[in-house]
């Protein structure tokens, strides 16, 4: 729930995105939002934008993303930036965890 000082990952609602992608919306207030997403090995992120300016951390696994056309294989440690309204998406390479931060919250997942 928005502006929920303390968010524990037991008490969050995994929700089934369909064709291997599992979200939870962790914490998050009007102007921040933190979203873990869980991809089976081969698992799309098909290529989307949004007014929303993100940055994606790799927790675990192997991607191909691409940002505004530029493809690259990233990994555990890497971070993007994807401004607002840039084309991006993914491939699962390795099964993984992506972190994602919005700017501002994404009302569209909750």
């Amino acid at each position: 729930m928005i502006d929920e000082r303390w968010v524990f990952h037991k008490d969050v609602k995994a929700e089934d995105q369909g064709n291997g992608v599992v979200r939870r919306v962790l914490a998050y207030s009007k102007d921040l939002m933190c979203v873990e997403n869980t991809f089976e090995k081969g698992a799309v992120g098909a290529l989307h934008h949004h007014p929303h300016t993100q940055i994606t951390y790799i927790v675990s696994g192997k991607f191909e993303f691409e940002i505004d056309g530029v493809k690259k294989i990233v990994e555990a440690g890497d971070t993007m930036l994807k401004m607002n309204d840039v084309v991006h998406g993914c491939v699962c390479l390795e099964a993984g965890i992506l972190l994602d931060i919005f700017n501002p919250m994404r009302e569209d997942f909750v």
